[in-house]
This record gives C-alpha cells, structure tokens and sequence, in this order.
C-alpha cells in the first residue's frame, strides 16, 4: 500500500524522485514562459533582429519560384508537393506571349489550374459588365429606332455611374482593408506573392486592324438610323445606360428603369462620390418581394453545379501585376490606396508620378486611368473621362501586360466610349477583346450587345450564331439571338431561345426585354403561358403589374388603367378638344384627301392585320413645322397646352384604321404619360379598345383617356374607316423638374 500511494505521488519505489512535483513544474512553466515573452519585447525594442533581412534570406528556400517562402515552399521542402521550375525571362522574339516555359507539375493538375483562373476570369468579368445594378439610368435616346438601336452623339440629357466592373474588383479584391464609405471603383493589386504568374501578352500593332475596323464599323450592314422613339419602345433594344454624359443640373428624380440584372452575389455598395453624382433618374429596379427561393423551370440542377464551383473560383484572383511591377508593388500599393480612400486628385497625381518614373509599368498606367475616371465622375468632366479611356487603351500597347489587365482595361474603355455614347468606338475595342481573346464566348457576346447598340442586328445574329455553336447552353447568347428573331417577326422560331435563356439564369438575361418579349411571343402565338412569363416578370421586379410592363419608369405614380378627366386636372384641354373636334376633324380629312401620303403606315410590328396610318404632329415635345403647316388650327389650338405640346414622353397625331385592323396587345413605353383619344370619324359598330381588362368604344366629339403603359388592344371590324386624333400628356403627378429633365422617348 506504501509502494502504491508513493508511486502515485512521482516516488520510485526506492524512494528516489524520479520527476517534478506539480507545483514544481508549474513554477517552471511560468519562468520559462516568462524568459520567452520578455525575449520577444526585447527583440522587437531593440530591433535586434532585421527581419527583411532574414525574410530575403529565406527565399534561398524559395521552391516553387513565386519570389518568397511560404506554405506552398514548405510543402516541397517537406516532400508533400513537386518541385516547379520557375519560369524563364522571355526573348524579345517570344516576348508577345509570356508563359512559364517549363514546369513539373503533374499535368493534369497544371491543366486544371490554368482552366479553373481562366473560368473565373471570365466568369466574374462576363458578370461584372452583363449584370447590370439598380443604379443605372435610363438608356432612352431621342432617335432610337431599331432594336438596342443608339444614335451617336456627343452629348445627352441623363448622366449615369456605372461602377458594374468596379464593384467586380473591389469584389476580388482582398488586398486592402477598405472603409464601407470608400468602396469604390476597387480594382486588385495582387497580394498573391506565392502565386503563380499571370499569363502576358504583348499586344502586336494594331493600327491596319483597327483601321479595318473602324471602315467596318462606320458602314454596318444595318445603320438603322432614325428620329423617333417607336410606342412600343420596349421592341427597340437599348444598352441601360447609353446616352449619358455629365451634366451640370442634376436632379434625382427616382426614376425606376428595369436593370434588375443577376449580379451573381456581387453587392453594390455605394461611396460617398457615388452620391455626389447621382443622376437625375436613380433607375432602380422595384422588387415586388423576395423571390430568392424561387426556381425557374430546370435551373436547379445547373445552380447546384454552379454552387459545387463557386468556391473554388473564389479562391483565385485575377493577376494585375508583371514581373516588373512586382518589383515597385509598395509604390503601387500606396497609389492605390488613395485612390480608395476616395483621394482621387492625391491618387492622380501618385500614379502620374509613377507612369513618369516607369513608363513600361502597365498597373501604374491602369491605376493612372482608374484615377482620372473616378476624377471625371468628381468633376463631371467628359473632357477627363475621354482622357481616361485613352489611358486605358495606352495600358493594352504597353510590353508583358498581364492578360487579366487586358481584359479590364479594355472592357472598362469599351464601357465608358458607351457611357459618351461613342458606340462606334466602343464597338472597336471590343473587336479587340474578341481578337485577342478569341476563344472567350463572354467577349463575343459584349461585341453582339454592341452590334444591337448601333442597330446593325444582321452582324449581331452572326455573333450570337458564332457563340452558340461553341457554346450551346450559354443562356446570354440565347435570350439575345431570340430576341433578334423576334425583331425579325420569326415569332415561333424566337420562343425557345427566349425561353431556354430565361430558364438558364446565366448572367445578363434577367432583364424585363426577354420577359417581355417571351410573353409577347408567346401571346401572338395563342399561348396562355404568356402570363406566366408576365407574373414571374413581375415578381422578378420588372413590371409595376402583371398588366403594366412599361420598363422606363418613374416610381410612386398613380397607377390605373383608365382616366377621368377630372382625374387628369387637365380639365380645359379635355373640354378645348371636344368643342373644336369638328375643327380638329375637317383639317385631318382634308390632309387625307389631298396629301394622304402624310399619313404613314404604322411600322411598329404591332399589328397582326390590316391599315393602319399616322400623321405625327408633335413628337418628343418637338413640334413638326411642315405637318403644322397642312393643320394650322389644330395646331394653334394646341399651343395653349404645354401639358401636352411639352411631353417629351409622347406624341401628338392623328390616326387612322381600315376595316379588318387587330392590333396586336401591347404596351407604351413609359408610365410618365397618359393618352388622350377624341373620337373624328367612328363607325356606328365593331371598333373597340381594351386597356387592361375593360373594353371601351369611341364616340365623334368625346375624349377617352388611359394609361398606356397598361396592356392594350384594338380591333377594327367596322365596314368603313376609324379616325382618332391622339394627344400624349405628362401624368399629373410628375413634377415641373421632372417633366423638364426626364429625358425624351
């Protein structure tokens, strides 16, 4: 019993200590523990040791040639990963295309790695510039007449920012600790030291090709010019931000446009220079709830893919910096860091220094141009942002850039030639995207948006057929090509490209377009499931209603399908069109009698039979002299109402209907307008008008109002001719400021 109890307590059982006691090897604890803390104070006090000195002399241990020791070296050290060759400095004759010139790796997992940085290059930059966030502006143009169709111009009405990529970068972006208030226009510097390179390009001379390009580009196989805004705007296809430049009076007007884009997880957070130039029309999209959980028709499948490979794509970043560059990274690093801290005109001025000091370095002269951006949205100066899209494009001519630089810089010059409505230009720089990354369906896909801008949809379908024969399932190319069917009135042919793009729930095709133009097809065809592509539109927040699917919005209007005139408070213009409709009349038949080619067929795609005509007196708040001339009472009978000859929104104009006309439903543009209808010449039966669900008949000499932007249809089934005199007023709840900057459709 002695032996055991002694045993217990550290003795031998000869009585010898052979160990410590408790107690004892606690106090020894604490004094050793003790020793190293104050070793420590002492080493960092007295600077005793120079760790940049032992840092460097640990890269004698450098294994897998990134430049530095860390993990990856001591996995090698340690026998757990192969050693990797670095690669070697190229020759001048090679030099066009740097790539590590040997390695070994395993093969497989090489490949895999270059795959996984090329899919997530091209999966976060193909988000970044087709989701399109809530605070775009409106992408409406005065001369919009073709699908996605602009008119290049050098100034426009509705100034925008568009941080889509920016918001990408400060995404990817690890490298800085960035207060909430500054997240702004963040693009990465590579923190990766133990990294492998990015791939380089030396971009070859251009000049002949993009000579070509521009021959190309200014005679496109469809220039689809022209001067108006057609009724139904939405089968006019524009980009959600075309036609803005800065411009001094800025006013928000909240102004809801339909770019509820998949921003695949990218959140937008807003800085304090984004709110300084807030445009006058916010654009942000009104969602009707949360419809997170919502499935579309066979997407789950492919969002469970997608989750498996997200994480992994994460993982990476894109490569900014060349071997050079990696060399002054700390003169970078401190460059950018003002440049996020929102010291744009400090940022310049360090970039500037640095492209002066190293002329060859491609991050300094990309920072340079994020610079002078973020300063021409400061200043809202186009003088500075047309000097920052030269800079970008100078970043590309530069020797070794990496191929990520590559695809940002000239993505985000392709953008802000956009943004100057320089669609022509923006169109060459995406050419160049194409032919330097030719294998990269995303950037084929931007070049078919930019065709669509410039209202060249033969050149367009080309490109889309192009992608989707390399890649069969890419829903942006499908919501796109079907689209272009439709213009085409392949009705039946359009369907399942829409249809299946929509389902995909690819980047870029959640827009209000397809939606739309899915339903319509749909409801042409007598197909009831074109409400169900209306509701989830609506639930998408696309559509105020299942009813009105106007997309360029102002929000918190008074929303019903029909009108009072006491309603409208536009009393004295109801009560001046009905006591001189005989007026009104008599000048609209004699221009039918004697110049009847005044009257123009209605071009629109809205009917699916018959005659209908138009004789447009005041179109976008712009009065047509010469068609005054044929009508000057009516004319000068409208002066008096600048509710009407004012509205920039509509149209003033007669219209006429044959017998054996359907109008195809459909619905305006915009929800900033109400349509006023006084009855000229009206059969005694079969003409009728539905907005929403209620019909309506006319009657000479009374006035019908509505809203427009509410689903609407017309039948003509009478036995002799319809005519109406239509006048488009601003909705009564919008105001002075509102109708005088809301730009033109």
């Amino acid at each position: 019993m002695a032996d055991d109890t002694e045993t217990k307590h550290g003795g031998s059982k000869n009585g010898k200590k052979e160990g410590l006691s408790g107690s004892s090897f606690f106090t020894w604890f604490m004094v050793i523990a003790l020793l190293g803390v104050w070793t420590s104070v002492a080493v960092v006090w007295f600077e005793l040791v120079d760790y940049e000195e032992v840092l460097g002399k640990l890269g004698i241990y450098d294994a897998d040639g990134d430049g530095d020791f860390d993990v990856e070296d001591a996995k090698v050290l340690l026998g757990l990963k192969e050693r990797s060759v670095p690669a070697q400095p190229a020759s001048p004759e090679s030099e066009e295309n740097v790539q590590p010139a040997e390695t070994s790796y395993v093969e497989s997992e090489h490949k895999t790695a270059d795959i996984e940085l090329e899919e997530e290059i091209q999966s976060v930059l193909h988000e970044a510039l087709h989701s399109h966030p809530g605070e775009r502006h409106e992408d409406v143009d005065e001369s919009v007449s073709d699908q996605w169709q602009i008119k290049e111009e050098e100034t426009f009405e509705a100034p925008a920012t568009d941080d889509m990529l920016r918001e990408f970068e400060t995404e990817i972006s690890e490298a800085y600790e960035t207060p909430d208030s500054v997240q702004k226009d963040a693009d990465p510097m590579v923190e990766d030291v133990g990294a492998v390179e990015s791939e380089s390009y030396e971009i070859p001379a251009l000049d002949d090709y993009v000579a070509d390009l521009e021959e190309t580009v200014s005679n496109p196989d469809t220039p689809g010019n022209s001067e108006t805004m057609p009724e139904d705007a939405v089968e006019h296809y524009t980009e959600d931000r075309v036609h803005e430049v800065y411009s001094e009076d800025q006013e928000e007007i909240n102004e809801d446009f339909d770019v509820a884009k998949d921003l695949s997880g990218i959140e937008s957070k807003q800085t304090e220079d984004d709110m300084a130039i807030e445009p006058e029309e916010s654009e942000k999209p009104v969602k009707a709830g949360d419809y997170s959980d919502d499935v579309q028709v066979g997407e789950s499948e492919k969002e469970t893919e997608q989750d498996k490979t997200e994480k992994a794509k994460k993982k990476k970043k894109p490569k900014l910096l060349n071997k050079f560059d990696k060399t002054i990274k700390a003169e970078l690093d401190a460059a950018e860091k003002l440049r996020k801290k929102g010291k744009v005109e400090e940022a310049l001025r360090a970039f500037e220094a640095l492209v002066n000091q190293y002329p060859q370095s491609p991050r300094a002269r990309y920072g340079k141009a994020q610079s002078e951006d973020d300063l021409a949205e400061k200043m809202r100066s186009n003088e500075m942002l047309q000097q920052a899209i030269n800079t970008y494009d100078e970043v590309v001519s530069l020797p070794n850039v990496p191929s990520d630089l590559i695809k940002l810089s000239l993505k985000r010059e392709a953008d802000r030639q956009q943004f100057l409505g320089r669609m022509r230009g923006s169109l060459v720089t995406l050419q160049k995207l194409v032919q330097l990354f030719p294998s990269e369906t995303s950037f084929k896909n931007d070049l078919g948006v930019g065709y669509l801008l410039i209202g060249d949809n033969s050149n367009a379908k080309k490109v889309y057929e192009e992608v989707l024969s390399l890649a069969p399932n890419d829903g942006f190319a499908k919501v796109h090509y079907g689209f272009i069917l439709k213009a085409e009135n392949k009705i039946a042919e359009s369907i399942p490209y829409l249809q299946e793009g929509l389902e995909s729930g690819d980047p870029g095709t959640d827009d209000g377009r397809f939606y739309f133009h899915l339903g319509d097809a749909l409801q042409r065809m007598g197909d009831k499931e074109a409400y169900k592509w209306y509701e989830l539109g609506y639930q998408r927040g696309h559509f105020a209603s299942v009813w009105q699917r106007s997309l360029y919005n102002v929000k918190g209007l008074k929303a019903q399908p029909w009108w009072t005139a006491r309603e409208t408070g536009y009393t004295e213009l109801v009560k001046s069109l009905e006591k001189n409709w005989k007026l009104i009349r008599d000048e609209g038949l004699a221009v039918m009698d004697k110049k009847r080619s005044l009257f123009l067929p209605e071009d629109e795609n809205l009917r699916e039979k018959g005659d209908w005509s138009q004789f447009t007196l005041w179109q976008q708040g712009r009065k047509n002299e010469n068609a005054c001339k044929s009508v000057p009472k009516t004319c000068a009978l409208l002066e008096r109402f600048p509710e009407a000859t004012g509205c920039r929104r509509g149209q003033i104009k007669y219209s006429i209907m044959h017998p054996g006309t359907h109008v195809w439903p459909h619905t305006g543009p915009t929800n900033c307008r109400l349509r006023m209808h006084l009855g000229l010449v009206i059969p005694k039966e079969g003409c009728r008008i539905r907005c929403a669900q209620e019909n309506r008949d006319w009657e000479e000499g009374k006035v019908l109002i509505f809203d427009d932007s509410f689903e609407h249809e017309v039948w003509q089934d009478a036995e002799s001719y319809r005519l109406i005199f239509i006048v488009d007023v601003w909705h009564p709840e919008l105001t002075a400021q509102q109708r005088r900057t809301l730009p033109a459709i």
